[in-house]
């Protein structure tokens, strides 16, 4: 009891100096919002939600197509291939999160768009800063709120090692780097200087969906979905279909054709319009 008090107050007059406090001994908490840069974290018996500063791990869902179209286009590389990198980073998160590792955070604001209160922060794992691991597996971009690293002089030189890393990923086609619009090549193994290369990411994708006939954002969906095939997980790809939406399709099918979205409960003549040009 006695140590949790003294942990909430050093948070709390961190809080109100932007003190930089250090956490040891943090755990993971499982949780379905957790992904390859946002977790859930537990230490002392307290739980919070932290972000990482400096890095944007690929979306893991269609939640924000705006998002996802940035990091495709960072990536060179189609939407649906920048979910399965986002699913990849939450692993390698979750993998090198395992063992107890230490938070660095002035407890900043990160809400973004969740409702629950979320924390920005650097995350030093057993083998270095858990961003800097992300960037150099092609994991994650550079992005996102900056600050001086405690013992930097400025966020400069954060700034530079993080494109050192990048640049080393995508010359040995790591992570998002290793899959281009128009062909795919397996990723290879990183060079020593890049700690621990994730090798499991997949160098294809599942059969991607196009929008909305664009022509900047045409090739980042390179074919179209069947209406009484398309598994739930392809469904929700596309914007504006959620998991409830989804199912109501799978259940009302078979359809004679995707004209026939229309008598699906909860789409109306705009969400039809919207959604209609991703299916044959």
């Amino acid at each position: 009891m006695l140590v949790w008090v003294a942990l909430w107050l050093a948070i709390a007059t961190a809080r109100a100096s932007g003190d930089w406090i250090t956490l040891e001994n943090c755990r993971l908490v499982p949780n379905p919002a957790n992904d390859g840069d946002s977790f859930h974290v537990r230490v002392n018996q307290k739980d919070y939600f932290f972000r990482l500063y400096f890095v944007d791990a690929p979306e893991t869902d269609a939640a924000n197509p705006a998002r996802l179209i940035e990091q495709a286009k960072h990536f060179g590389i189609s939407v649906p291939q920048v979910i399965e990198i986002g699913e990849a980073a939450k692993e390698f998160t979750r993998d090198k999160l395992a063992e107890p590792f230490t938070v660095l955070t002035r407890m900043a604001n990160a809400m973004g768009r969740s409702n629950t209160e979320r924390f920005y922060t650097f995350v030093q794992t057993k083998e270095g800063d858990l961003g800097e691991q992300l960037v150099a597996n092609g994991l994650a971009r550079i992005y996102g709120r900056r600050v001086t690293p405690p013992g930097a002089s400025s966020s400069v030189a954060e700034r530079q090692k993080l494109e050192e890393l990048e640049a080393k990923a995508k010359q040995h086609k790591l992570g998002g780097w290793a899959a281009n619009i128009g062909g795919s090549s397996a990723p290879t193994a990183a060079p020593a200087t890049i700690p621990s290369p994730f090798l499991s990411v997949p160098d294809t994708a599942s059969p991607a969906a196009p929008p909305p006939s664009t022509s900047k954002n045409e090739r980042l969906f390179p074919a179209k979905f069947d209406i009484n095939t398309a598994t739930e997980k392809e469904l929700r790809l596309i914007p504006g279909i959620g998991p409830v939406m989804a199912r109501r399709i799978i259940d009302a099918r078979p359809f004679r054709s995707a004209d026939d979205l229309k008598k699906v409960n909860g789409i109306g003549d705009k969400k039809y319009a919207d959604i209609r040009p991703y299916f044959n």
